[in-house]
């Protein structure tokens, strides 16, 4: 990697150091008609800047270290920190902290990530990962995730400095300062540097689509905001109004400056649906492009993931092929399929999916809306990724909206049962898409992740409140816990027992199992372009046989069992000599002391075989000819 001293990038806006001592201010503030800095340790008058095309200002100031506290005074009376703040140590209404990139001593020279294939993702949240809630403490955690559970890159929540000390992430409003009491710009770093020692990728989840409300004061620099569209989380950013160039510039940097200044190896863009911009070329184009030139120039490979509810493929088509040239996007339809199959939910967005044949659709094609009649949306929703990698898709069975997003909070592991927990870790640790776990799915964590924000509007806290009545209305849920009690932030915390609780141990050894197939038998890892899943449905069993071929190694047959109890197959399964490799209802799994499914299976001519099924089996097979 190259030296930073020598790279030719720097951030263009906030605080930058010249030299040893000399920094210039740079902000974008169109309709100030003066705009000066105020050095918060010193007694003289705030120092102009001078103002520059294009509604910028500018200038440089001598004699000031790392550390120094400043704020912009706009019009001689409005007092704000920097939009382009590195740090806020003092919160989102305090001044802006001076940071010197330089000063971190990096030691991951060699590092340069890995392919998107083999990601295997875990998601967590830095503030409630760890008892701790820090950068640092996950540091800690680094060789278990990487040896005992067997995930190769972590994702993690938003980090931009948000209000209080707890919150989920998305109300950032300093989209450049990682949050202060998590360890703030050296603690993230640490955290990055180890975890690339470690072997593993970092992904940065940024939310471009709104800021948050408390704290966010970019207005009063210029039109960062328009009113011609609405998010449901609050003012619509002007992406493509008059005034959006450097507003723009303003997001494509802080893209480029978590690649560049953190070594982050992926970017996760949080509900990019909520991004609107009739540009003739896409924000979210210019964003792909930007990172992906930057990961160039470093000789790193860097990856941008989009979340998106449209089911489009052109977010992830090449550009030269007239999509958005992103690498890759969650699949809400794999997790609402599954989740619903499992719960039998059928309330809110859960309406569109609830039988095995739209479970069956999402593991063959990514998707199960491409274009057909949505009852929840009441119109036709999405199109075919058929000419997209497997690769492209990340999914999940748990993550933190789908958690979270419940009034209660309730993870599967307090859904459903043990053995069906273990189905769904199947279906997507040997799905040939990116698969996803969110912190302690590994080992069926108990505990809530409910929704928490600190605050400090009254007015506001009252507007969360009332707003997540509203938005629960929809699936029927009235006892929703005050996200403002910090009750509620410390039931989300990880309760592991793993020590003591053998289920635990034993749901870890099956994740853990999944995964070292996942990594060893081709056929079971992250499918290729062109390689096609095929798969039966078995209605009255519910009974899915998945077959996966890969250009390389032995064909694999995973069967999966969605029925409560013990029941009797007739299933056409594919020709071959198939040895069992994984059953999750041994003792090893936390099931019974024999075996369950058979040693080896012989199919001659693609014949019925019947099957004894217990409630919830997950069989692992590999051909053996």
């Amino acid at each position: 990697m190259k030296n930073l001293k020598t790279a030719p990038w720097r951030l263009e806006l906030g605080a930058s150091f010249l030299d040893a001592s000399s920094v210039e201010f740079r902000v974008w503030a169109p309709q100030a008609h003066s705009l000066a800095v105020r050095i918060m340790d010193r007694a003289d008058e705030p120092i102009p800047l001078n103002q520059e095309p294009s509604g910028y200002w500018k200038g440089t100031v001598p004699d000031i270290s790392p550390g120094t506290r400043y704020q912009y005074l706009l019009n001689h009376t409005i007092e704000r920190p920097d939009p382009a703040s590195r740090s806020q140590p003092d919160g989102v209404h305090g001044p802006s902290e001076i940071i010197d990139p330089l000063a971190f001593s990096w030691t991951d020279r060699e590092w340069r990530g890995l392919p998107l294939e083999q990601y295997i993702i875990y998601e967590l949240h830095p503030g409630t990962f760890t008892p701790e809630g820090t950068f640092d403490a996950i540091i800690s955690r680094l060789p278990y995730l990487r040896d005992e559970v067997g995930i190769t890159a972590i994702e993690l929540m938003p980090v931009a400095q948000c209000p209080g000390t707890r919150n989920w992430g998305y109300d950032g409003t300093y989209l450049f300062a990682p949050q202060h009491n998590y360890g703030g710009p050296d603690g993230l770093k640490r955290l990055v540097d180890a975890s690339h020692a470690a072997g593993l990728a970092v992904i940065m989840d940024v939310v471009y689509n709104h800021l948050g409300p408390e704290g966010n004061y970019l207005g009063d620099f210029g039109p960062y905001f328009t009113d011609t569209y609405r998010t449901p989380w609050g003012s619509a950013i002007n992406y493509d109004g008059p005034e959006s160039d450097a507003v723009r510039h303003f997001v494509i940097s802080n893209a480029v400056y978590w690649t560049h200044e953190y070594h982050m190896d992926a970017l996760r863009l949080d509900a990019i649906h909520g991004i609107f911009d009739f540009s003739a070329k896409h924000l979210l184009q210019d964003i792909g492009e930007a990172v992906h030139a930057e990961g160039q120039r470093l000789d790193r490979q860097v990856h941008v993931i989009a979340e998106s509810d449209l089911n489009d493929a052109r977010i992830i088509t090449p550009l030269s092929k007239g999509g958005y040239g992103l690498d890759g996007q969650w699949s809400d339809d794999f997790h609402h399929a599954l989740h619903t199959v499992l719960t039998k939910e059928r309330s809110g967005y859960y309406e569109d999916f609830g039988q095995l044949k739209d479970l069956a659709n999402a593991i063959r094609d990514g998707v199960v809306y491409t274009g057909q009649y949505s009852p929840h949306r009441r119109r036709r929703h999405g199109n075919s990724f058929k000419q997209c990698s497997p690769g492209q898709l990340a999914v999940c069975a748990q993550n933190h909206d789908q958690i979270g997003n419940r009034a209660q909070g309730d993870r599967l592991s307090t859904l459903v049962s043990f053995d069906a927990l273990k189905v769904a870790n199947a279906a997507v640790l040997l799905s040939p898409y990116l698969p996803l776990l969110f912190m302690g799915e590994e080992y069926g964590e108990t505990a809530p992740f409910l929704y928490f924000i600190d605050h400090g509007d009254p007015d506001l806290i009252e507007a969360v409140r009332q707003g997540r009545k509203r938005e629960f209305a929809a699936f029927g849920w009235t006892d929703i816990p005050d996200p403002y009690d910090r009750g509620t932030f410390e039931r989300s915390r990880l309760r592991p027992t793993l020590e003591t609780n053998r289920q635990q141990q034993a749901h870890l050894r099956w994740c853990q199992a999944l995964i070292h197939l996942r990594k060893s038998v081709p056929a079971l890892g992250t499918g290729a372009k062109g390689e096609r899943v095929q798969i039966g449905s078995h209605s009255k069993s519910q009974l899915l046989i998945i077959h996966r071929r890969a250009k390389q190694g032995p064909e694999a047959l995973i069967l999966l069992g969605f029925h409560k109890n013990s029941t009797l197959a007739l299933a056409k399964l594919p020709k071959g000599n198939w040895e069992n490799r994984l059953d999750s209802g041994t003792s090893t799994f936390g099931g019974q002391e024999e075996q369950l499914a058979p040693l080896n299976l012989t199919i001659q001519n693609s014949e019925k075989v019947s099957l004894k099924l217990p409630a919830y089996p997950a069989w692992i097979f590999v051909k053996t000819d």
